[in-house]
């Protein structure tokens, strides 16, 4: 059986002494409020209330240790937590460096077509225009 479904089995089994707890108190009321009263089977009742609260007690104690390991990330029999998190921030890395990585390359490629189209551009006083259909008009000296 898988470590949650053991977890949730042994929750539902605390909820049952609870309730068997919550019961023999009742019947200690019950036993107390006759006119009659047993005080052997009050008694009865009170060492079973007490047994099984110590139980429920014990129970719970255990559950909120292991709640406290998987919280702070402390490794912990049973329990994938720890690697899940070392995980899901290994890909929140991966993803920040992908991120850069892009950015640097978009840069790149803005760099060297600001270097080309400064490369295209003419020379001041060379006699030549470009016009916007490529072809060269020789116009002469710069005046």
């Amino acid at each position: 059986m898988t470590a949650p479904m053991e977890r949730i089995q042994v929750l539902d089994s605390i909820e049952k002494d609870i309730i068997t707890c919550l019961h023999s108190a009742g019947q200690v009321f019950v036993e107390l409020s006759k006119e009659k009263t047993s005080l052997k089977q009050a008694e009865n009742h009170t060492q079973m209330f007490l047994k099984t609260l110590s139980t429920v007690e014990t129970k719970l104690s255990d559950q909120i240790t292991y709640l406290t390991q998987v919280s702070t990330g402390q490794p912990h029999e049973g329990s994938g937590y720890a690697s899940q998190k070392v995980l899901q921030m290994a890909w929140h890395r991966l993803e920040h460096a992908r991120s850069r990585v892009n950015e640097l390359e978009r840069y790149k490629v803005k760099h060297v077509q600001g270097r080309t189209a400064h490369r295209s551009l003419p020379q001041s006083g060379s006699g030549q225009m470009v016009n916007v259909a490529g072809s060269n008009m020789s116009t002469g000296p710069a005046t």
